[in-house]
């Protein structure tokens, strides 16, 4: 890598091909930032002090062919914005001071075609505007080009007798940044653009898969999944939360893909290997060293199954499952929710390996039951989940796409962080297992769907139609009688936080009614202020508990071990 100081006549020299990859996103910059640069080159001619307009990563391209007009061809991995921004504004203030032959002298090859070269979203529209001979307003026929918008705003508010050519050419600076053709562009990107937008997983493996010379092939093996309607782009730009961040389900996808790959044991992966590919900040990277190591770089290894993959990914994982009743049947469904309600993404490559490779209905959705008895049991009693990723990827590893495989992967496995909790462990979860709201809301939630009455006369709403009450309140103190010790006391702060006091209810409480009385936090306190029973009655998870005369310590308990003989039917022992 090298940086240094460039003026734009560093990085347009007449003879260098700069070129942004074919797939990258449109440019998108609009009237703030055009003003701020047209205030700013009106600012440097009067001052005629060097400006900083930014930094620009040149990666180096392939190497021109002797018969070409150009010496070097340069790859844009950041700075299209402002450099598109840059040359519009030139090309209008040339145009507006009479002197195109000055810009066709910078900007062109040997004075012909254009010397930056945009993608396929924004190329038709520049190479019109860089193709002008006149500083007049043009038509931008809808779907409208920010290109366009750019262009028409500078015609509409240069003024010539502002600015300057070559004091703005002298005095705008940019920091340029050269990468060498094996340098990780990602990584530079991301550093030096911590607080801004990262290229995406997406991106980068797109243009690592196609070129302008594979058009046909980009059109039949990605676009007509991920960019084949609105619907479609919807679905796989949307992002959802993965940890402690959120990634674009289309990332996603491609995280769980490769590693469908990398658990092949034909591909006989290397312990060093295997380290950098989990790094989901290195996925695009690790595809191409994946793609040049272990399969001859051959892309077609990867792009061969991509569209099937995808559109198998695209039928099951539906984060909006979450907005929708949840059937009592064990299956996708289900499984969405434990997915994307309940955060445990780290099962998505496994469930994409069975969807893709179990064509019996059936025998998938008993595995789904497997799955679900295995996370939930370990979510009651608040086990660890931190080698949930290396336990589903093993499972495709060892190719486990069947009950009896998966049952047996399952009982031999006997860490802390892989094993299946019994029904004593179980008990004790109810009894004091002290768990997020978020947790408790999908135990109470996922054992709702199951055990209420198929005749209810209630509808069971989505996950997130939900929230979460504690029938006797936290602060206790104000409203509920007295503990005759302070040992009571503690006791009772400790055993309101376990499952036998929360519930699911479709709306939160007036603060005046969650910290009532008993009787008052039951019927409410009129229309505007109702209470448990119109915000909870119907539900089978508090059976019996809005007919209780009063509600303490011994009637949680009780609660708990009914909770805990439902739970043990819904999420049998394997």
């Amino acid at each position: 890598m090298d940086a240094h100081k460039a003026l734009i006549k560093d990085i347009f020299n007449g003879s260098t091909y700069v070129e942004v990859p074919f797939f990258q996103r449109s440019y998108v910059w609009k009237e703030d930032l055009w003003e701020r640069l047209l205030q700013d080159m009106e600012f440097v001619v009067k001052t005629r002090k060097p400006h900083f307009l930014g930094s620009i990563i040149l990666k180096e391209g392939a190497k021109p062919d002797s018969s070409e007009k150009v010496s070097s061809i340069l790859t844009v991995v950041d700075g299209q914005q402002r450099l598109t921004t840059f040359l519009i504004f030139l090309k209008v203030l040339c145009l507006k001071m009479g002197q195109t032959a000055l810009f066709d002298f910078q900007f062109r090859i040997m004075g012909e075609g254009i010397a930056l070269h945009h993608g396929k979203n924004d190329v038709d529209a520049f190479e019109r505007v860089m193709s002008l001979d006149k500083p007049d307003m043009i038509d931008n026929p809808e779907p409208a080009s920010r290109i366009i918008e750019a262009y028409n705003y500078f015609v509409n508010n240069i003024n010539p007798s502002l600015l300057d050519i070559m004091t703005i050419e002298t005095n705008t600076q940019f920091v340029r940044i050269d990468l060498n053709a094996d340098e990780d562009e990602q990584q530079i990107f991301d550093t030096i653009n911590s607080l801004g937008v990262n290229l995406t997983t997406s991106e980068l493996l797109k243009n690592y898969f196609f070129s302008r010379d594979t058009i046909q092939e980009y059109e039949e093996k990605w676009a007509s999944v991920f960019e084949k309607d609105d619907e479609a782009k919807l679905y796989w730009d949307q992002e959802i939360e993965v940890g402690r961040s959120k990634r674009a389900m289309i990332d996603i996808f491609f995280d769980a893909y490769f590693q469908i790959f990398i658990q092949n044991k034909k591909y006989n992966i290397a312990v060093e290997d295997r380290l950098y590919y989990a790094r989901i900040d290195n996925l695009a990277q690790s595809y191409q060293h994946f793609i040049k190591k272990y399969c001859g770089n051959d892309k077609n290894v990867i792009l061969s199954q991509l569209k099937e993959y995808a559109l198998c990914f695209m039928r099951a994982f539906r984060p909006d499952a979450c907005e929708s009743s949840l059937p009592a049947a064990y299956g996708m469904e289900r499984i969405n929710i434990v997915i994307f309600g309940l955060k445990t993404t780290t099962l998505i490559p496994y469930i994409l390996y069975l969807v893709k490779n179990v064509d019996n209905q059936a025998e998938f959705n008993k595995i789904c039951e497997i799955l679900e008895c295995f996370i939930m049991r370990r979510m009651v009693i608040h086990e660890t989940t931190k080698n949930y990723n290396n336990f589903f990827t093993s499972l495709i590893l060892n190719a486990t796409l069947t009950v009896d495989t998966l049952k047996d992967r399952i009982k031999n496995a006997s860490e802390s962080t892989t094993y299946i909790p019994d029904d004593a462990a179980l008990l004790e979860g109810f009894n004091t297992s002290r768990l997020t709201n978020l947790q408790t809301k999908g135990i109470l939630y996922m054992l709702e769907s199951r055990i209420r009455p198929s005749n209810a006369s209630t509808a069971l709403l989505g996950f997130n139609g939900y929230s979460l009450e504690h029938l006797m309140p936290k602060k206790w103190r104000n409203n509920w009688p007295a503990c005759v010790s302070d040992d009571l006391a503690r006791n009772r702060d400790i055993k309101l936080l376990t499952l036998g006091n929360l519930a699911i209810i479709t709306q939160s409480l007036n603060a005046s009614i969650r910290d009532a009385d008993w009787d008052t936090k039951k019927k409410g306190k009129g229309d505007n202020k109702p209470g448990l029973e119109m915000c909870a009655g119907g539900l089978h998870t508090l059976y019996s508990v809005l007919d209780k005369e009063k509600w303490d310590e011994d009637e949680i308990i009780t609660r708990a071990s009914w909770l805990y003989n439902q739970a043990k039917e819904v999420w049998k022992t394997i």
